[in-house]
This record gives C-alpha cells, sequence and structure tokens, in this order.
C-alpha cells in the first residue's frame, strides 16, 4: 500500500485530498509546510506538493530531494500554470502538474499514472511468502500472518527493495518517524518479532538478512 504525502498549507485541500486518497486504498502522510515536509518525504512513495509552502517552497522541496537521491514521484499543485513555471519545475525534478482549481478524481487518477508509471507494487510474492501491500496483509503457505502495523511495515519496506542493505536508521526514520524519540533497538526487536512469524532465524535465514554493521537486507530469490 504506497504513501501518499499531501503537502499543502489549506486544510480544505488537505481534507478533500485525503479522503479521496484513502477511499482509494493508499495510506496519507500529511504536511502543511515545506519543513516538516522535507522530514517526512523519505517516508512517501509519492507527494503531492502545492508550489507556494511556508517556509520551504513546494519546487524547492522537489530539488532537495532530487539533490539528496530520493526517486519518488513528485505531483505539483500550483495556481502558477505558465510553461516557464511548468518548466522550472520539470528541471527541478517535477513529475506532473496539476492547476488549482482542481478536480480531486483528476489528482486521484494523475497519483494512479504516475504509481503505475515507477511499477509501485501491489503484492509481492516470494516462495510461499505472499505480501499484499493494498491490502496490508501477508500469508505464509497459505496461513495469514498476524502481523502488527509496525512489522508489515518493516515487511514490506524490506520486500520492496530485495537485496538492499537498509541501515537500521533508515528503517527507523522509513517506519516509525523522523521524529520517533526511541533509539535504533526498537528495529532489531522488531525483526525478531518478524522473523519468529516468517520461521526465519539469524543463522538460516529464508527471508530477512543481518548485514553485519549495516542492518538488515530482504533476501533475493
Amino acid at each position: 500500500m504506497p504513501n501518499i504525502l499531501i503537502v499543502d498549507d489549506d486544510p480544505a485541500i488537505l481534507e478533500i485530498l485525503r479522503a479521496y486518497l484513502k477511499a482509494e486504498g493508499h495510506t496519507v502522510l500529511e504536511a502543511c509546510d515545506g519543513y516538516s515536509a522535507r522530514e517526512q518525504l523519505p517516508r512517501a512513495d509519492l507527494a503531492i506538493l502545492d508550489w507556494m509552502l511556508p517556509g520551504v517552497s513546494g519546487v524547492d522541496l522537489a530539488r532537495e530531494a532530487r539533490a539528496s537521491g530520493l526517486t519518488l514521484p513528485l505531483l505539483m499543485l500550483t495556481a502558477r500554470g505558465e510553461e516557464e513555471d511548468k518548466l522550472r519545475g520539470l528541471d527541478f525534478g517535477v513529475d506532473d502538474y496539476v492547476v488549482k482549481p482542481f478536480s480531486p478524481r483528476e489528482v486521484v487518477a494523475r497519483v494512479r499514472a504516475l504509481l503505475r508509471r515507477v511499477g509501485v507494487q501491489e503484492e509481492i510474492a516470494v516462495g510461499d511468502l505472499r505480501i499484499d501491500l493494498r491490502g496490508h496483509s501477508a500469508s505464509l503457505s497459505g496461513e495469514r500472518l498476524e502481523l502488527s502495523k509496525l512489522e508489515f511495515d518493516l515487511l514490506s519496506a524490506l520486500a520492496q527493495h530485495p537485496g538492499m542493505a537498509w541501515p537500521r536508521e533508515r528503517l527507523l526514520e522509513r517506519v516509525w518517524g523522523s521524529d520517533f524519540p526511541g533509539t535504533e533497538r526498537v528495529v532489531d526487536v522488531h525483526i525478531t518479532g518478524l522473523r519468529k512469524k516468517l520461521g526465519d532465524t539469524s543463522d538460516t535465514p529464508r527471508f530477512i538478512e543481518t548485514v553485519r554493521g549495516v542492518g538488515y537486507r530482504f533476501r533475493e530469490e
């Protein structure tokens, strides 16, 4: 289930987009200014950015995101429909535009198209493990796994990038959020619980491997 970040300082826009995107089955993150948006971008699979924001503008957020290596799709909401403004945004890494006033159904359609373009998965299958990202559930050998929300988010974050070594601090930021007051030890605790439910062991892992000195990775098939 993709995380969609909506960044807008207008509560009415946040409310209506939240309702429409949740109806599509997405998990919605929200920010009303550029500073809080900057903290949440690493957790998002797609971001909807207002051009004019308190603190940091949407186009500056796009530029920063690309400079830091974030590749998530960026959809810009703007009252600025001039071609020069659109080209400026595209130069800084914006993927698509919707000009205000807009139809929320159009925004949802653009989000759907962008997610298709980058191939955001709805299901992951590895051996007898099935992870339903849209339905927020997982099963092993046909039996539903009783996972907490944090365990599911941790599993899906790892499984969507098989073979990639995730440092504990990045998993902490992705799953718990950048404002979480706990330590990286909480990642180890949840990995242990998740492995138990998956029938994994640290010595002979089927799914989640420990990367010494770094963190964890999901095994490639």
